[in-house]
């Protein structure tokens, strides 16, 4: 083999051996730049998968404030239809009061409670009040009862009060009374369980 050719194959086995170690050297960047785009990629989709789980929950946390504010608006304004409708409608229970005080069934009435209220404690001094309202009826109601009946100074709408003070007893049986009573008893039932009785 002649200087030439040996400088030629020296010169080939150079240029394979410098291919095959750049070859290799490329393999390597190449692996390692595929490594760090792999790990790149699962760190950006684990990243954006943690903003959308925090963005679901914060949408969803928004929806339920909306939400709240919706139904505790939504409370207020039932409440405050419900209470002017029970307004109106203990309006309209004094009205049906005043004019049930026009019949004869109230005077009736009276007598009863006056009755039991003197049954209540035989023997004991019972001061029993009547309406100034009703003083019309003050003669006719002694008469049927047998009691004596003395005018209230106070407006307590209809019926009768009457306390037992040997006792500290108050038997209350006036229309203000039993009309409060109701009132703060009434309940809407029903909807959204606002008000069930």
């Amino acid at each position: 083999m002649t200087l030439e050719e040996k400088l030629s194959h020296l010169q080939a086995s150079s240029m394979e051996a410098a291919r095959s170690e750049g070859n290799a050297i490329i393999d390597n960047y190449r692996d390692a730049l595929e490594k760090v785009f792999k790990d790149h990629k699962e760190e950006m989709l684990w990243q954006s998968e943690t903003r959308i789980k925090a963005e679901q929950s914060n949408a969803r946390q928004m929806l339920n404030q909306a939400s709240a504010r919706t139904q505790l608006e939504l409370k207020k304004r039932t409440g405050k239809v419900q209470a002017e409708l029970k307004d109106k409608i203990f309006e309209e229970a004094h009205t049906l009061v005043q004019d049930f005080m026009q019949t004869k069934e109230y005077e009736d009435y009276l007598v009863k409670s006056i009755r039991k209220a003197t049954e209540f404690a035989p023997g004991e001094e019972t001061t029993i009040y009547i309406n100034p309202t009703d003083e019309k009826r003050l003669s006719s109601l002694e008469k049927s009862t047998g009691a004596r009946l003395t005018v209230s100074t106070e407006d307590f709408i209809g019926g009768t009060r009457a306390v037992i003070r040997e006792r500290n007893i108050l038997i209350d049986n006036s229309f203000k009374t039993l009309l409060r009573n109701e009132y703060d008893k009434f309940i809407f039932s029903g909807g959204d369980g606002i008000g069930i009785a």
